[in-house]
């Protein structure tokens, strides 16, 4: 059993999948992060852009 536990912990083939793991989680919240941003900033353009055609007369 105590071979199998010093085995065990010097193992490093999982190690890899653990880090990709974290490094796309890592992607997936930026990415959020950026989309929140862009999505905010677009519905703000938008609107600003609808009050000022909804101001101008037709000439």
């Amino acid at each position: 059993m105590i071979n199998f536990i010093k085995n065990f912990s010097k193992d490093e083939s999982g190690a890899v999948t653990v880090d990709w793991v974290v490094l796309t989680a890592a992607v997936v919240g930026l990415a959020v992060a950026a989309y929140s941003s862009i999505e905010t900033g677009a519905k703000s353009l938008t609107s600003d852009t609808a009050t000022y055609m909804t101001g101008k007369k037709p000439t």
